[in-house]
C-alpha cells in the first residue's frame, strides 16, 4: 500500500525542558489525538500503510535532535523535523498564517495585518517543506497535508510529483468569496491554486466547501458539479469530512477510577449548585468577553439563580508571546473580577477561573459534572469540546449551549443553538437550559450521542483516506482516455494509409478558444494555414461544423476548399459549392422567443442575445459566474415548458442556451457526411454538449475526441485548443518510422 505521511505546521510532540532533561509532551490539537485514535484502532491494520511519517517544524534546537530522537522509539511515526529560522518563522506563523488568514478565515477582516513580508516567508516556509519531503517520496506514497499554515505546499507538491496521491484538510472555517477577495490579487489567486494541488480537499461543512469552490470558480474560472472539478487536466475534488473525537475514550472515561475522583470532588466541592462548564484557548474567536456579558445579564435577569449555579470557565493558555492576547487575557481577567465583586457573597462566588492545561482525567470529570456546557465561540471552523462534552454525558444527562457559528452547529442541532453575540437570547438559553426536564435532556442527548458515535474520529479518518483513494482511482479511469502519444501515433499511421478521409472540426473552443464577443474569434494564420494545408490534400474532406451562422463561416473560411456546415446542420455549403438549406421553416418563432431571453438579458448583466437564420442563442458567458448559470436554468425550465408539443428545441450549451427547429443537429448531419463520402479515416473533434451529438452518431466509425473535461460519448479528450492543433499539424508530417507506429 505504501506509506502515510502526515504533514501539518507542528510536530506531534512538543519539548520540555527540566533541568538537563528534555521531557516529550504529546499535542493537545485535535489532529494529533485524531489520528493517534485511528491507528490504535482496527481500521488502521486494515489499511496496510508499510510506514507512518510525520513531518512538521520541530520546536527545538537542531543540535537537541539527537536527543530527541532516542525518546522517540516508542512513536507510531517516524518523526521528520523541519528546521527553520526563528525570525522567518515568525513571520510566516505569528505573521501571514495568524495575522492575516487566521482572522480573514474566521470572518475578523478589520483584525487582517496585511504586509507583503508576511507572505513572502509564507512562501518560503511552504518551499522549505516540500524541499525537505519531495526527496524523500516513494511512488505509493500518501500524503495528507493539514491546515491553514501550508496552503501552497500541494501545488508545490504537484509541481516534482505529479502523480502524488495528495489529500488536504483545512481545520478552520473557509470564508465566503466576499471576504476572501478583499485579499491582494497575488495572494488569493497562489492560496487557491496552491490548494489545488491536491486530489482531494476535505473541509469540515458544506458550506465552507461551497465557500471554497465558489472563489476557485471566481478567481481562477474553475467550475465544479457535485464537488468535483477538472484543473489542470486532472479531477480535484472538494467535499466535508466533520472532524470528530474519539468518542469511546470519552465515554468510557466516565468509568475510570481518577476521573471519578476528580468528579466527587467537584461535586463535593459545589454541594447541590448547578454547574456552568467553559473550556477553550484564549482566542478572539472563542466569544469569551461575549459569553461573560451573558452570563452577568443571565444574573441580573433571574437573579433566583445567585447562590444556586456556579460557571466554571478554564481558558488554555494559547500566544502568550503575542501582546495582544496578553491584553485579551487581562480584559477578561478584569471582566471576571467585575462581575464576582458585584453579585458573589462570602459563601458564594459566580464564577470560577483557572487559566491552565488541564489534564484529561479532570476534564472528563468537569464535562460530567457539568449541568450545562457553555460553548458559543464567535466562529469555530468545527469545536471538539461540544462533542467531547455529550459525549461524556454517560446518564445522558446535561444541556450543551452552542454558537450557530460553529461548525458543530451542523451535526448537533439538538443542542440550544445560539447567536453567540446576542446577549438576551444566551441568557434567556442558559436559563432554559438549567430548568429543562431530565427527559427532554435525555432525548436530545441521546440523538446527538447516537451521531457521534456513528462518525466518530476513526470514521473520519477512515473516510478520508478512502475518498482519497477513490478520487486517484477516477483519475486512473479518465487517463485511460486522455489522447497520449500511443493514441496520437495511432492516428497519425491510420491516417497516412488512408485512401480517403473525413475530418469533422468544430469551430469555437476546438479550434479557437471562446471569445468574450463571438465576432472576436476569428481565425488567425496558423490556425488558416493548418486548414488549408489539410484541406489542399485532395484525399481529405475537411468539414466545419459549426453553431456558427452561415454568414460568419463564409466570411472566416470561405476561401478554403473545404464544406462548412453552419447552425449545427441547419444549412451547409459543400467544397466549391454554394450554401444550402438542410432545414427552413418561418422564423415568426423567434417574436415570441425573443422576448424571453431579453428579459434573461435586463435580469444578467453580461449576457446578450445572439440572432442566426434558424436559431436564437443566449450567451452568459460573460457574466457573474454563479449568477448566470442560474440564470441559464432558469431559462432552460421556462423555454422547455413553453416549447412542449412544438417544433422547436433547447439546446444547452457552452454558456450558451439556444432555440432551433428540432429533427436536426450535428450527430445527424456528420451521419450523412460520412455515409455520403464511405471514408477509410474518420476524425471527429468538439468541445461542446452539441458536440457529443456527432460523438454517439458515429461511434466505432471515427476517431472521436473531446476538448473539455468530464464525462463523454467521445474515445479521447484532450484540455485544449493547443493539443488539437498540434495533433492536426502532425498528421500532415510523413511518419518517419512507420514499423515502431504500427508498434504502438
Amino acid at each position: 500500500m505504501g506509506r502515510l505521511i502526515i504533514i501539518s505546521n507542528r510536530l506531534p510532540f512538543s519539548i520540555d525542558h527540566e533541568g538537563d532533561q528534555l521531557n516529550l509532551r504529546q499535542s493537545s490539537g485535535g489532529l494529533v489525538s485524531a489520528i493517534k485514535s485511528y491507528f490504535e484502532s482496527d481500521s488502521s491494520t486494515n489499511r496496510g500503510f508499510t510506514e507512518k511519517l510525520w513531518l512538521g517544524v520541530a520546536d527545538f534546537p537542531q543540535n537537541e535532535w539527537s536527543i530527541v530522537e532516542e525518546k522517540l522509539s516508542g512513536l507510531d511515526f517516524q518523526i521528520v523535523p523541519l528546521f527553520v529560522n526563528k525570525l522567518l518563522y515568525k513571520d510566516y506563523y505569528n505573521g501571514f498564517s495568524n495575522s492575516v488568514l487566521w482572522p480573514l478565515f474566521h470572518y475578523f477582516p478589520n483584525l487582517v495585518e496585511s504586509n507583503v513580508h508576511y507572505f513572502d516567508a509564507y512562501v518560503k516556509v511552504n518551499r522549505a517543506f516540500a524541499d525537505k519531503l519531495i526527496p524523500l517520496l516513494e511512488p505509493d506514497d500518501t500524503i495528507w497535508i493539514h491546515d491553514y499554515q501550508l496552503l501552497l505546499l500541494p501545488e508545490m507538491i504537484r509541481a516534482e510529483k505529479a502523480d502524488a496521491a495528495i489529500g488536504f484538510f483545512l481545520h478552520i472555517p473557509f470564508p465566503s468569496y466576499e471576504l476572501f477577495r478583499t485579499l491582494p490579487a497575488e495572494w488569493k489567486t497562489s492560496l487557491v491554486r496552491g490548494v489545488l494541488g491536491s486530489d482531494l480537499i476535505g473541509f469540515h461543512t458544506h458550506d465552507y466547501a461551497q465557500h471554497f469552490l465558489q472563489s476557485a470558480k471566481m478567481i481562477l474560472g474553475v467550475d465544479s458539479s457535485f464537488h468535483a472539478m477538472q484543473y489542470q487536466d486532472r479531477l480535484v475534488k472538494a467535499d466535508l469530512f466533520p472532524i470528530s473525537i474519539d468518542y469511546k475514550k470519552f465515554n468510557r472515561a466516565c468509568s475510570d477510577l481518577e476521573t471519578k475522583q476528580y468528579y466527587n470532588e467537584i461535586i463535593k466541592n459545589f454541594d447541590s449548585r448547578k454547574i456552568i462548564f467553559s473550556v477553550d484557548r484564549l482566542d478572539y474567536t472563542k466569544g469569551l468577553m461575549d459569553r461573560l456579558n451573558a452570563y452577568e445579564h443571565f444574573l441580573d435577569q433571574y437573579p433566583e439563580w445567585r447562590e444556586k449555579v456556579v460557571f466554571i470557565l478554564n481558558i488554555v493558555p494559547s500566544r502568550d508571546d503575542i501582546q495582544a492576547y496578553t491584553e485579551r487575557k487581562q480584559q477578561i481577567e478584569q471582566k471576571i473580577g467585575t462581575i464576582n465583586g458585584k453579585v458573589s457573597t462570602i459563601t458564594w462566588q459566580p464564577i470560577i477561573y483557572r487559566y491552565t492545561h488541564l489534564p484529561f482525567n479532570e476534564l472528563a470529570a468537569l464535562y460530567k459534572a457539568a449541568d450545562v456546557a457553555l460553548i458559543t465561540p464567535l466562529r469555530d471552523g468545527m469545536n471538539l469540546v461540544a462533542k467531547e462534552y455529550v459525549a461524556s454525558c454517560s446518564g445522558r444527562k446535561g444541556v450543551l449551549i452552542l454558537s450557530e457559528l460553529a461548525g458543530a452547529a451542523n451535526e448537533l442541532n439538538e443542542a440550544l443553538l445560539v447567536n453567540p453575540i446576542d446577549t438576551i437570547e444566551v441568557s434567556n438559553a442558559i436559563n432554559r437550559a438549567l430548568t429543562m426536564p431530565e427527559e427532554e435532556q435525555e432525548h436530545r442527548m441521546f440523538l446527538m450521542q447516537q451521531r457521534l458515535s456513528d462518525y466518530d474520529v476513526i470514521k473520519w479518518v477512515s473516510d478520508f483516506l478512502d475518498q482519497l483513494a477513490n478520487v486517484k482511482q477516477e483519475q486512473l479511469k479518465q487517463q485511460v482516455k486522455v489522447l497520449d502519444e500511443r493514441v496520437i501515433a495511432q492516428i497519425h499511421l491510420h491516417y497516412q494509409v488512408a485512401n480517403s478521409r473525413c475530418l469533422l472540426l468544430d469551430y469555437d473552443g476546438t479550434l479557437v478558444p471562446y471569445a468574450r464577443i463571438p465576432s472576436e474569434a476569428k481565425p488567425n494564420d496558423e490556425l488558416r494555414a493548418i486548414l488549408n494545408g489539410l484541406s489542399s490534400d485532395p484525399k481529405n474532406n475537411v468539414v466545419i461544423i459549426s453553431g456558427r451562422e452561415a454568414y460568419t463561416l463564409e466570411k472566416w473560411l470561405g476561401d478554403l476548399p473545404m464544406m462548412l456546415v453552419a447552425e449545427h446542420g441547419a444549412s451547409f455549403k459543400p467544397k466549391g459549392d454554394q450554401w444550402q438549406q438542410a432545414v427552413s421553416i418561418p422564423d415568426q418563432w423567434k417574436n415570441e422567443i425573443r422576448p424571453i431571453m431579453q428579459l434573461f438579458v435586463t435580469h444578467c448583466v453580461g449576457s446578450f442575445i445572439e440572432e442566426k437564420t434558424n436559431t436564437l442563442a443566449w450567451h452568459y458567458r460573460n457574466t457573474h459566474p454563479e449568477l448566470g448559470f442560474t440564470r441559464s436554468r432558469e431559462l432552460i425550465n421556462n423555454l422547455t415548458q413553453l416549447l412542449q408539443n412544438t417544433m422547436l428545441q433547447v439546446v444547452d450549451g457552452n454558456k450558451v442556451v439556444e432555440v432551433r427547429m428540432s429533427g436536426f443537429d450535428k450527430g445527424i448531419m456528420a451521419l450523412k457526411i460520412v455515409n455520403d463520402t464511405q471514408p477509410d479515416f474518420v476524425l471527429c473533434i468538439g468541445d461542446d454538449t452539441t458536440d457529443e451529438d456527432m460523438f454517439k452518431a458515429l461511434g466505432e466509425r471515427a476517431y472521436s475526441i473531446k476538448v473539455s473535461n468530464g464525462s463523454t460519448a467521445a474515445q479521447y479528450t484532450v484540455f485544449s485548443q493547443i493539443k488539437v492543433l498540434q495533433l492536426l499539424k502532425k498528421l500532415m508530417l510523413p511518419i518517419v518510422n512507420k514499423q515502431y507506429a504500427a508498434k504502438t
